[in-house]
């Protein structure tokens, strides 16, 4: 099973984000991409997501084109993404974050019993730590709130995992915990895709690195060949 792909461009108006990126991913592996602000790092992810269509190329899985734009489409593929801002309607409970839009209902009733335990199995699964499932989850912690956003990306065990800034905004503690959740996914299988600006959680976790400028990528290399100084040599040059 592979993710790819093929001539993808994207364009904002007159602004091109992705110029004819081609890039293919293999599940077991952690791939992340890197650059400056605006080099089209997070356009890329969401385009692999459906949240924006390309604007020429296309992107396949398992050899088959996904030919829908859309984030529901792709989900049902098997790709997740969780983002930046954690996406969380933050006024509402746990269990409804991890199953929104996706609710379980019978004849129309909601299911809550039954999502209620399904939330509490994957929070444990993940050895996440929630007081009090039914608080809202915007008095969650940083790391409590990203990690219902994981929690919510892998509770429909999704083939690849797409993670923008995952540890931007985390204490040392939390960014560990994150590090060590992505190097469990990747020996389950997945294809993970990372964007970050924070080398050294690059570097902890990440197979290959992917430096991409100006909507372009100028490289693509294992990371074991690559110290630190020549990824931010590509990046900046």
């Amino acid at each position: 099973m592979s993710l790819e792909l093929i001539d993808v461009s994207k364009h904002f108006g007159a602004q091109q984000v992705l110029r004819n990126v081609s890039l293919a991913f293999t599940p077991g592996s952690v791939t992340s991409l890197v650059g400056d602000n605006g080099a089209g790092k997070s356009t890329l992810l969401k385009v692999l997501a459906g949240t924006y269509g390309a604007d020429g190329g296309h992107v396949t899985l398992k050899g088959a084109p996904l030919t829908t734009s859309s984030a529901k489409a792709h989900r049902k593929a098997g790709i997740e993404m969780v983002y930046q801002d954690f996406a969380l309607a933050k006024s509402h409970d746990l269990a409804t974050n991890l199953f929104l839009g996706r609710e379980q209902s019978v004849l129309g009733v909601l299911r809550r019993r039954a999502m209620a335990a399904e939330a509490t199995r994957i929070i444990s699964e993940l050895g996440i730590e929630i007081p009090n499932f039914k608080r809202p989850v915007g008095v969650f912690s940083g790391g409590q709130q990203q990690a219902v956003a994981i929690a919510r990306a892998l509770l429909f065990d999704p083939k690849v995992l797409l993670l923008d800034e995952p540890t931007a905004a985390l204490a040392v503690r939390e960014v560990d915990r994150v590090l060590a959740f992505i190097r469990a996914e990747r020996e389950k299988g997945r294809i993970i895709l990372l964007v970050s600006h924070r080398l050294n959680d690059v570097f902890a976790v990440s197979d290959r690195i992917v430096v991409l400028k100006q909507g372009q990528v100028v490289s693509d290399d294992p990371a074991s060949s690559l110290t630190m100084a020549d990824v931010i040599e590509r990046i900046v040059r």
